[in-house]
């Protein structure tokens, strides 16, 4: 088989029918992704693919970054203010070595979808695409608008904070019509979560203006963000995305949560129990929010962020520090969380995703034990970061398949900051044919392409569709 055919990653007949006949054109929900609203509201233009692909200062591609410099490319030609050009041929150099990795292919395939290059990024090579790429992207076809619409992208869904006034969102919903999909927002409050940064004080403040509830207690907290959820919900909302690097569950009354808040408010140093017992309370306060409100509430476990703290303080968060995070007994203090809200009657719908692939056999059990009220109403998420390679979204599906029921996941999302990465959901549609193709194979399953290529086409875009109810 040649590079990047049209049956790569399809091994076997069964699995290249149902890729072509059923997956391949279905449309695309990307129900998770850091695109700026601005962005798509500007119908920004790049002014070379080194900006769209690589960087634009500290807002880019950490993936690639990290293997840049694996490959000793200087800093200056990754996040730095080096020259546009030199930072493309730097990249061209780190992807021919990087043989084997998911970037590899994805560098390819988006060269090959959006552009028509269907030639190797090699270092001799770079000089002819760089200045093909810019010419193309000169044109209509490549403002942001353009390339969501023109990737058959029917829903995006950003990643925005509590106390954003979606100015951009509002916008957007107004032109609908003429961008031909929908731009909506999902909640993460992160910034809600961080009481140890010196800056909590001045969120809660932030916050408070946004919302119009004076913040001086944990239950004014918990009124602001109900007041935010009304907000982003008549804006289209409906997900809320968690970041929980560690989770240790621990209770507190509102008395103890209102001096945890003061001492937050004041920098000064909280224990761990504190820590714990705030995130713990703030939790279960927004999954009573969620639920109250139908939302679907996203969980992103187990991540180890900005583990140089040099470069950290350099240049910040999201730029390529970060690791798989390694507590053993998360699962089990998620399992405390869930059987408590299960006894409030206020688990939403849910979906968890770990960056360690040793939870998700835990999360799925545990999971399986709070089903109910709805279809597939917690969910195993797609294989996430470093796990989104071809081996580790077979896994994934693997360990939904045997215990539970993959026919209703809610299937890919890209988790980027790219307009570039909707390649992706091919690739995972390709992964995901081959599995069941596999399983035609071995005879464990109907031999029957209509039956199975439903079920890939509801996990391709008709579950999301339903499960997330963009288009009421």
């Amino acid at each position: 088989m040649s590079f990047l055919d049209k049956d790569f990653l399809l091994e076997n007949e069964p699995a290249r029918e149902l890729f072509h006949n059923y997956a391949e054109k279905m449309p695309i929900i990307d129900f998770h992704c850091h695109l700026n609203p601005e962005e798509i509201y500007e119908n920004k233009k790049f002014d070379n693919i080194t900006k769209i692909w690589l960087n634009e200062g500290n807002y880019g591609d950490h993936y690639k970054w990290r293997l840049m410099r694996a490959n000793g490319v200087p800093e200056e030609l990754i996040t730095g203010d080096g020259d546009d050009y030199e930072k493309f041929v730097a990249w061209a150099g780190t992807i021919e070595k990087a043989v084997g990795n998911p970037l590899y292919e994805w560098t390819h395939l988006e060269l090959r979808r959006f552009f028509g290059i269907n030639e190797l990024l090699t270092v001799k090579s770079a000089p002819s695409i760089y200045k093909k790429a810019n010419e193309m992207l000169k044109t209509d076809d490549f403002g942001a608008r353009a390339l969501i619409r023109n990737s058959n992208v029917k829903a995006v869904c950003t990643t925005d904070d509590p106390a954003s006034d979606l100015k951009y969102h509002q916008l957007l919903k107004q032109e609908e019509a003429d961008s031909g999909f929908r731009t909506l927002p999902a909640m993460r409050p992160d910034k809600a979560f961080h009481i140890n940064d010196v800056s909590y004080g001045d969120y809660l403040h932030e916050l408070s203006d946004i919302s119009g509830i004076v913040i001086k207690s944990f239950e004014d907290l918990v009124t602001a963000l109900h007041q935010r959820y009304e907000f982003f919900t008549s804006m289209g909302g409906s997900l809320s995305d968690h970041s929980l690097e560690s989770f240790t569950f621990a209770e507190a009354t509102n008395d103890q949560l209102d001096t945890i808040i003061a001492k937050g408010i004041a920098n000064e140093t909280l224990t761990l129990e504190e820590n714990n017992q705030y995130l713990t309370m703030l939790i279960e306060a927004l999954m009573k929010l969620n639920n109250e409100f139908d939302w679907t509430m996203q969980f992103h476990i187990n991540s180890a962020r900005n583990f140089n703290a040099k470069q950290f303080a350099k240049i910040g968060p999201d730029t390529g520090y970060d690791a798989m995070g390694s507590q053993p007994d998360i699962v089990v203090q998620m399992q405390q969380l869930f059987k408590k809200m299960s006894t409030d009657g206020a688990i939403p719908k849910t979906i968890i995703y770990s960056l360690n692939p040793n939870d998700w056999l835990s999360l799925m059990t545990m999971m399986q034990s709070f089903q109910g009220n709805g279809v597939q109403r917690l969910q195993l998420g797609a294989a996430w970061w470093f796990n989104d390679t071809a081996e580790g979204m077979t896994q994934q599906l693997v360990t939904f398949a045997e215990q539970s029921l993959l026919p209703n996941f809610v299937g890919m999302l890209t988790d980027s900051r790219s307009f570039l990465s909707y390649p992706r959901h091919e690739y995972f549609r390709r992964v995901l044919c081959n599995y069941y193709g596999k399983l035609m194979e071995q005879g464990r399953i109907p031999d029957d392409l209509a039956i199975i290529g439903k079920i890939v086409q509801d996990i391709s875009y008709n579950n999301a569709y339903r499960y997330f109810g963009f288009f009421k």
